[in-house]
């Protein structure tokens, strides 16, 4: 029996003349992501995505997994083909779905007519197909109310399909619908679920991780490009890792500058050199996975100070999520087991004992002055160096 994937896109389809935009987008992007699960065609028809294989040896388990994390799609349905007339619907019924009710008790069938030149209407389809079912299932019972199982007829343009109902798909928008953002990558739960979020809004995703060599390691480092990896599945399977050392600018807050300040200036580093790698690269934004009030540097008041240094604006999707709620994501999209893996990143070096956490901006600035901020921001840029990563592996480019 042959089986297609119908994909359903939920945001897209209010986006009126612009939607072809976004198809079209959508479209290229499930192309890229079946290639390594066989030979498909990809097609869209009445607001929904059609992911046909040409042959026997394509993988559906492994495409349907694929399509389960392009953003832009909400709905998977892996359905069977069959003619457009009710006895080959009803044999349909009969044979592909009894092997999905297994440990199901009730169920409910509803129908879908696309084509109106049917000659039964939704209702009438709806309940032939439960008789159908009934016979073929006995043990089952019909609940329209709460059932187990919601089983789906749907006649549209080119044939009919039957499918024991949707798998949630990932949602959100086209990765590149909505620009390219920066993100700030460490080696937390946080900063990986931050780029997820964005990515999921439809923004193209780089990043930048801050190294401290030789205090932080090259497994720490190593950590890092593994949790881009998995990010990047969700970023249309790549994205660019752009590298700075900050070693030469905590040692010369060390030298120069009073202990409890030492973070809140380390981050105006940072935001500077992201800012300056975002011009470069044609980001439109930054993208730091802070939390609000979660440590000492994500305080109202030590963002107001962190921000000035930065042109671009700075997204923060996890502003309003407590831990909990990070932790989640984090463990859905993959990269919670290795982000708690114990290697330091640079804002655990020379961390104070007693943080600002209430800084003012004025007393900020002149513990900067003691040092020549352009000048170090300028020689930590001119020692960058870009990693690109895909899902399969990373390669370190000078």
């Amino acid at each position: 029996m042959k089986e297609i994937l119908l994909l359903k896109y939920g945001e897209i389809v209010l986006k009126g003349a612009n939607k072809r935009y976004f198809e079209d987008m959508l479209l290229r992007q499930l192309r890229h992501k079946a290639k390594p699960h066989g030979d498909f065609e990809i097609y869209r028809s009445q607001s929904t995505i059609y992911v046909e294989p040409k042959d026997d040896f394509c993988d559906m388990d492994g495409m349907m997994a694929a399509a389960s994390k392009v953003f832009g799609i909400v709905a998977i349905c892996r359905a069977a083909v069959c003619e457009k007339n009710m006895e080959s619907i009803l044999a349909t019924v009969k044979e592909y779905i009894p092997p999905h009710l297994a440990g199901k008790k009730t169920f409910k069938v509803e129908s879908k007519r696309s084509d109106k030149a049917f000659p039964l209407d939704s209702i009438e389809i709806s309940k032939a197909a439960g008789g159908a079912l009934l016979s073929a299932c006995p043990y089952m019972k019909v609940d329209v109310h709460n059932p187990d199982v919601t089983v789906r007829v749907e006649v549209r343009e080119y044939a009919a399909y039957v499918h024991p109902g949707p798998v949630k798909g990932a949602g959100g928008m086209p990765v590149g619908s909505n620009g390219r953002g920066l993100l700030l990558l460490s080696g937390g739960i946080d900063s990986p679920v931050a780029g997820y979020m964005m990515a999921k809004r439809g923004m193209t995703m780089e990043a930048i991780h801050f190294e401290s060599f030789p205090y932080t390691s090259e497994m720490a480092r190593d950590k890092v490009l593994r949790l881009a990896q998995i990010v990047s599945e969700y970023n249309n399977d790549e994205m660019i890792v752009h590298v700075v050392s900050l070693t030469k600018v905590q040692e010369e807050l060390v030298k120069h500058c009073d202990e409890d300040y030492f973070t809140l200036l380390l981050r105006r580093y940072m935001m500077a050199i992201a800012d300056r790698v975002a011009s470069k690269f044609y980001c439109g934004a930054l993208v730091t996975g802070e939390s609000l009030g979660q440590v000492a540097s994500q305080t109202t008041e030590a963002i107001g100070v962190t921000d000035p240094v930065a042109a671009h604006p700075v997204f923060r999707p996890c502003i309003g999520l407590d831990k909990e709620d990070i932790v989640v994501t984090a463990r859905k999209i993959g990269t919670f087991e290795t982000s708690i893996e114990p290697y330091e990143d640079c804002c655990t070096v020379f961390t104070p004992r007693h943080p600002r956490t209430r800084p003012d901006l004025k007393k900020v600035l002149a513990q900067e002055q003691k040092l020549p901020f352009d000048e170090l921001v300028e020689e930590a840029l001119a020692n960058m160096y870009r990693v690109d990563v895909t899902p399969e592996g990373y390669e370190v480019r000078q």
